[in-house]
């Protein structure tokens, strides 16, 4: 118990030291379990992580997939473009890093070939960690990214039943019958109510039912975790459910990147494994964007979902531990996943001014075709526009209806934008941070502007752009805190409020209509 304490304090130190660098804090937790592994046994490390680490670790792993799965769509993953690019750049990869381990560490062609498959894979914690804290699992390459991870860590699935001899038995066909499953979650989580019962439903369903109730049947919990958000994904309050757990798991997370760092130390020939493949990191990024490119995404999404995509992954560690020939590679893989964690980390945060720089260029290899995600380039007879079609840009729209205005909401999520569609509202599928929506949607009949997104960046991007086209009207956004305003109003925002403030003065306007009393009044 005293080495976990002194690990989560570790934690604490280089995650607070890694914000002031601009360095997202897991690349701290990673700097934490290197540091704690190269003082070992000073610092009473056991010859394990310790126990409870790893269990905690284990909770992280399964919560994040749950909530991934809460935000996806099952019809998603069986796209031309996921299944697709998922299979052939497997292939590919593994033909790419089999001679390369080979030419490292054996003669064996078969070990070999797991070492390559182990590296083919793409880290689904990172990359749903990085997508979900800059707002983007719904966007068109956040989806199409998380899409594939989902068919990757499929096939992990079928490797690890192929060559550890531990073939699942016919009860693993229960999953085929998950779906009838649906009516009962969706009726458990109407029954959880909105306070604590909602998390405690939802770990339930993540850790015992998913996590659990998958390795009885002889799947991996991982899967598990991942299927019952899927199922739950369709339920009205499965947004909800997915902001219950943020907290807890992003607490659980900090002992999963603790432990990939402190898996092991490296010896000479391990050291040098990890330096040339973080060196071979682009080419698995490159590789992603052609094949993407290929499939008719345009250029942006294709760079955007690649980038998410660059990095070694925490499952082929687990391939590597599940099949005995594979053991003695885990701390060389080991070291080269979490090198690829520290490069790709602070990339990703990079991710839209990277493009940017490189638009001119990536633009060239676009086929000249329509593409699945394709933006709108005629608002129609629109005179505001509502960037944002949540809660906040929903209730927007429907007050600018009622006072007469003809309202045109936008949103990046493809599937939220064919809802508002369904239920009548004039919202188009359209991305405030894509450069090429910018370039030729027309504003000529836009008076204003509303900017109703969560994410900062999005919000500046989108500002600063809509002044750069000339657009003189009204920016209207609001702030989840305070520091956030003078940001707006620096990047051309007419007019920033308060999320939480402004929705206490609604609350007092509603108490004066009842009581007769102006709340703003001196009297």
């Amino acid at each position: 118990m005293v080495f976990e304490v002194f690990a989560i304090g570790a934690a604490f130190i280089f995650g607070l030291a890694a914000k002031p660098l601009g360095l997202p804090p897991l690349v701290g937790f990673l700097t934490a379990g290197f540091v704690i592994n190269a003082a070992g046994p000073r610092v009473g490390m056991p010859d394990t992580t310790g126990p409870i680490l790893e269990y905690i670790a284990n909770l992280g792993v399964l919560i994040l997939l749950f909530t991934v799965g809460l935000k996806l769509k099952i019809k998603q993953i069986g796209e031309p473009h996921v299944v697709g690019v998922s299979l052939l750049h497997f292939a590919l990869s593994v033909a790419l890093f089999t001679p390369l381990a080979r030419a490292f560490f054996t003669d064996d062609w078969t070990v070999a070939l797991l070492v390559g498959i182990a590296l083919a894979f793409s880290s689904t914690v990172l990359a749903a960690k990085m997508l979900e804290s800059k707002r983007e699992m719904g966007t068109f390459h956040g989806r199409t990214a998380i899409g594939i991870l989902i068919v990757q860590d499929i096939i992990a699935l079928v490797v690890l039943a192929i060559f550890s001899g531990k073939v699942p038995g016919p009860w693993a066909l229960l999953i085929f019958a998950t779906p009838l499953l649906r009516p009962f979650l969706h009726k458990l989580l109407d029954w959880a109510g909105h306070d604590e019962v909602l998390v405690l439903a939802g770990m339930a369903l993540a850790l015992v039912i998913g996590g659990y109730g998958f390795e009885v049947i002889g799947l991996k919990g991982e899967i598990g975790a991942l299927v019952m958000g899927l199922l739950l994904s369709n339920h009205p309050r499965a947004s909800e459910l997915s902001d219950a757990l943020w907290s807890l798991k992003e607490v659980f997370l900090v002992g999963f990147f603790l432990s990939i760092g402190m898996s092991g130390l490296p010896d000479w020939d391990a050291l040098v494994f990890a330096i040339v493949l973080g060196l071979m990191l682009p080419l698995k990024g490159i590789l992603f964007f052609f094949l993407l490119v290929a499939f008719r995404l345009r250029a942006r999404t294709a760079f955007l979902s690649a980038l998410s995509l660059t990095v070694y992954s925490e499952f082929g560690l687990i391939v590597a531990t599940g099949i005995p020939a594979a053991e003695p590679f885990v701390v060389p893989l080991a070291i080269a996943v979490s090198v690829s964690f520290l490069i790709a980390a602070p990339v990703n945060r990079l991710a839209h001014p990277l493009y940017e720089r490189f638009e001119n260029r990536l633009h060239r290899f676009e086929r000249v075709t329509r593409h699945p995600d394709e933006q709108p380039a005629d608002l129609g007879d629109a005179d505001v526009m509502i960037f944002g079609m949540g809660r906040t840009g929903s209730a927007t729209y429907e007050v600018l209806i009622h006072n007469g205005s003809r309202p045109i909401g936008l949103d990046a999520d493809t599937y939220k934008a064919a809802a508002h569609v369904k239920a009548g509202r004039n919202v188009v599928f359209a991305d405030a941070e894509d450069s090429n929506f910018w370039s030729s949607v027309d504003l000529s009949k836009i008076k204003s502007a509303v900017l109703a997104m969560d994410d900062l960046e999005a919000k500046l991007i989108a500002t600063r752009t809509l002044r750069a086209k000339g657009f003189t009207g009204p920016i209207v956004t609001h702030a989840l805190h305070e520091e956030h305003i003078d940001l707006m109003k620096e990047a051309g925002a007419n007019q920033t409020y308060l999320t939480m403030q402004e929705a206490g003065r609604s609350l007092a306007h509603h108490a004066a209509g009842t009581t007769g009393v102006d709340p703003l009044s001196d009297k």
